[in-house]
């Protein structure tokens, strides 16, 4: 296994951004390619790390960029109002991740026609309004993401099968939410599911997360559980990733 990265520059419009491509070069030829859309603040060591873990088991990652290649806040406050500006205007946010996932799509390290999204936080929305636009994705996952409905989706139709994986504790999305996001999900046509943890807050898979006050916590548990899930639906969208293993 040789897992190795690349960064890679595109556009939206004249916005320039950058994101980092994970992929096993002992492997041969085009694999499934999986999106990985980042949290609030930003394109980093969560993702990558995200991106070469997938990259370790045979797919190809890209971590990708919404704020502008460099464009990151130097705190809470300034990454919120990053993320703010991305919400503000969803439609525009929808173009950006397609643009994303397209610049994905066009490496030679990626099956084009077997593309999945992951998210986590404010990526754990982003990847379910990829879904919400309709984009032929085999699936998504959305990671302790928040639920918000974008408002410009209504009478879509849902092609990418839908995996929310979802700490029932967290104060950002609360079981009212999750309800609401069942129902949405279910007249837009998806095949979705949600795997609750108990005793479980926001941001649940970052180790650096440690703030009960604001709800975010890291839990070792599960987040192991919920990659294993990622894991299954995975094995479940691309037959046990039949690319693994064949090396040169």
């Amino acid at each position: 296994m040789s897992v190795q990265h690349r960064l890679i520059d595109y556009r939206d419009g004249d916005v320039l951004l950058e994101g980092r491509l994970s992929y096993d070069a002992a492997i041969d030829g085009p694999r499934p390619g999986v999106l990985v859309s980042h949290t609030i603040a930003g394109r980093g060591p969560l993702e990558e790390s995200k991106a070469d873990r997938l990259a370790e088991q045979g797919y190809t990652a890209f971590a990708l960029d919404l704020y502008g290649k460099g464009v990151r806040g130097k705190s809470l406050e300034e990454n919120r109002a990053l993320m703010d500006a991305q919400l503000a205007d969803r439609a525009a946010m929808q173009r950006r991740l397609l643009v994303s996932l397209n610049t994905m799509r066009a490496q030679a390290e990626v099956d084009e026609s077997r593309c999945a999204a992951i998210g986590f936080c404010f990526g754990g929305l982003c990847v379910l309004d990829l879904a919400r636009t309709g984009e032929d994705l085999a699936g998504v996952v959305s990671f302790h993401g928040l639920f918000g409905a974008p408002g410009n989706t209504i009478g879509n139709q849902v092609a990418a099968k839908v995996l929310v994986l979802h700490g029932w504790d967290d104060p950002m999305a609360t079981p009212d939410a999750v309800n609401s996001l069942a129902v949405e999900m279910s007249a837009m046509g998806a095949d979705w599911q949600v795997h609750a943890y108990g005793n479980t807050m926001h941001a649940f898979t970052n180790p650096a997360a440690n703030d009960v006050d604001r709800g975010t916590v890291y839990d070792a548990g599960a987040d192991r559980r919920s990659w294993q899930a990622m894991t299954n639906f995975f094995d479940e969208l691309f037959g046990g990733n039949e690319s693994q293993g064949e090396t040169q």
